[in-house]
Formats: structure tokens, sequence, C-alpha cells
């Protein structure tokens, strides 16, 4: 994509920074909200004969109210769902508009490497959290990946991407069939070889098997299956050949269900939301590391003897007899005189000594 901050697409979107090829962001014009742009490359034949004021090609028309459809079906009111905003298609691309407050993607955050048990479990009880309201309007998502999950400053999650799924879709369906060979050629192009993709099922079991895929890719940093190409990540998925999910910790028993390939065996989205709770409610405190360092640094300072800047040298004392004990006095002796009156004391001396020496010439002199 051309172009860069104060673009104006739609004659609604400015764009407010410098765009990547099929990513933007840009505020909505019409009511001053923050929202995420992201890009479809269309056919040629989806978007010919398209000039300044003609109007889209039946297909592409098609496309762009299908998905903003899907967008108007989805709940609005649960506070861990991006809200998708609408679609609209210009030039050769079709762009899905959704909501997007002050955070960064999942796979942003995975990219500075895999988080903590309990930290993943937090994320995906919010992503269950917004797949049970998903489900319970009676849709699917389609695409619960590390680039759809918005973790937000506060450190919730927020589940979006389903417009651009649904974009993706809904137009493999109209390039390649409803199902077959080129369906599939035609979707591997679109999706590429990102694991929580390809289930073997759609719907909500789809959905909760990308969670648990997402979910181990997140406690490990990688994903449970190889994503060298995708036919090798299908053969992988029918096959069941994964990494164990013994690898995830506290995690494992939950993330071992949902990756079950019997959709009949996978918990809901319900039943995963309540499972990370419990487990969460009984999960251990999380360390203050800085607090930690500051009190190891307090324990060492009070281990450490008290002592002179500058050692002092040690100090002769009268030796005593053999055999004998410190007595009363010695204890009790004061310190020897310091430093500073032995000057005064000098002086004070010497002329006591020269009074004394004065009043003998007098008197044998008299």
């Amino acid at each position: 994509m051309r172009g860069g901050p104060g673009q104006l697409l739609a004659g609604r979107y400015r764009l407010t920074d410098r765009p990547e090829p099929l990513r933007a962001r840009a505020v909505d014009e019409q009511n001053g909200e923050s929202v995420l742009l992201r890009g479809l490359e269309l056919p040629a034949l989806l978007t010919a004969g398209q000039g300044l004021d003609d109007p889209l090609p039946a297909q592409a028309d098609r496309l762009v109210r299908r998905v903003a459809a899907a967008g108007a079906a989805a709940p609005t009111w649960h506070p861990r769902l991006l809200r998708g905003v609408g679609a609209f298609a210009e030039g050769e691309l079709l762009w899905t508009v959704e909501e997007r407050p002050a955070g960064c993607s999942l796979a942003e955050l995975l990219a500075a490497g895999p988080v903590p048990p309990y930290r993943a479990a937090e994320l995906a009880a919010d992503l269950a959290g917004a797949l049970r309201a998903l489900h319970g309007a009676g849709l699917a998502h389609g695409n619960v990946t590390a680039e759809s999950v918005l973790v937000c400053e506060d450190g919730a999650a927020m589940l979006g991407g389903l417009l651009s799924g649904v974009a993706e879709e809904a137009l493999a369906e109209d390039l390649g069939g409803p199902g077959g060979r080129r369906r599939y050629d035609v979707r591997a192009t679109l999706v590429g070889p990102v694991a929580e993709r390809w289930p073997l099922d759609g719907g909500p079991a789809g959905d909760c098997w990308a969670l648990g895929a997402l979910l181990q890719r997140m406690v490990t940093g990688r994903s449970p299956f190889p994503e060298g190409g995708v036919p090798e990540l299908v053969t992988a998925v029918r096959d069941g050949r994964r990494e164990p999910s013994v690898v995830c910790g506290p995690l494992a028993p939950l993330a071992e269900r949902l990756l079950q390939p019997d959709p009949s065996l996978r918990p809901s989205a319900e039943d995963v939301r309540r499972e990370l709770a419990a487990l969460l409610a009984g999960a251990p405190e999380p360390v203050d590391e800085e607090r930690a360092a500051r009190e190891a640094v307090a324990r060492e300072v009070a281990l450490k003897p008290a002592a002179p800047l500058v050692p002092q040298r040690p100090r002769r004392r009268p030796a005593r007899a053999a055999g004998t004990e410190r007595t009363a006095d010695d204890r009790a002796r004061p310190p020897r005189i310091p430093p500073a009156l032995l000057g005064p004391l000098l002086v004070g001396g010497v002329f006591v000594l020269l009074a004394l020496a004065l009043a003998a010439v007098v008197l044998f002199a008299g």
C-alpha cells in the first residue's frame, strides 16, 4: 500500500502512521476513534473496470456486504471482543475496519519470548470469554491467532480479527468453490502455514482447538505443529503429530483436551473459561522482582559488620601477669588522652617547670 500519514481512505479513515503493506492505523473522522485497517488483495476479476466514479463490481460488492454483515451480527457488549466497524473496497484491496485501543498484538509480545504459564492462563481466560459470547450468538470466529489478539495496556486480552477472517474465507470460497483442491490452494495462499487456522473442523469446536494451539504457543513460544509449509502442517494436524502438551506445565491437561482430534472430547469455551478461573484462583502470588532485590540488598547490608572507613592500628596494652584476670579497675579504666589535648597539656607542663626553676633560683640567691 502506498501513502502515509494524512491519507484519507473511503472518505472517512485518516491514516495516522506509515502503513505496512496490508495493515494501517487510522482515525475514524466520523467519531474520532482509533481503528486498525487490514487489507486483502482482490483478484483483477473482482475489480476490473472500476474507475474513480464506477460502482464496485457485483462480486466485490457482495464480498464487502458479507463481511459487514458478520460484523453487525457479532455481539458488541462483551469487553473482550474488539468491535468490527465494517469493510470497504478501494483499488485492488478489500479493507476491514476494527476498533483499536492502545496496546500491542500478542504476536508482537511473543516476539520477545514466551510468557509464563499463569500469565498465559490470564490471556487465554479473556479469549475464552470472548469466544463464549460469539458462540452464544451463533457465530464462530475462525481466526483465533496471535495476530488477532490485542494485549491492552492494562494487561487484558481482546479478541479481534473476526472481519478479516470472514473476508479470507469468503474470498477462498468465491474463487475456489465451496470445497475441493482449488479452494484449498486459494485458502493456503491467503492464510499461510499458521497452525491455528487449520483445525480439522470448523465452528465453535474449531475455535476451541485453535485456542489450545495458541495456548501452547504462548507458553512455549512456538507452534505445537510444524509450520514449514501448508502441506506439512495440514498432514501433521491430520495425523496428530505435534509436540506433547506436557511442555505447558500447569496448563498441560487443558491444552491436551483442547487439541483432541475428536471435537466431542474438547471442552467448550465456557468450560475453558471456568477451568482457567479455577487455576488462577489457586495460583501462587506473583514475585515482585524489584522488591525481592531490594530486600536482598538490605539483608546483605545488615549482615555486614560495622567497620571504620580507615583501618586503625591495634593499640598495645600493658601485659598482665600470666594467670591474672581483668579487674574492675581495668574494665573501668578511662580511655587515653585524646590527641587533640596533648598540645595544650604539653605547653602547660613547660610553664610549670619554668616557674619551679625560677623559684629555686630566687631561693638559693636569697
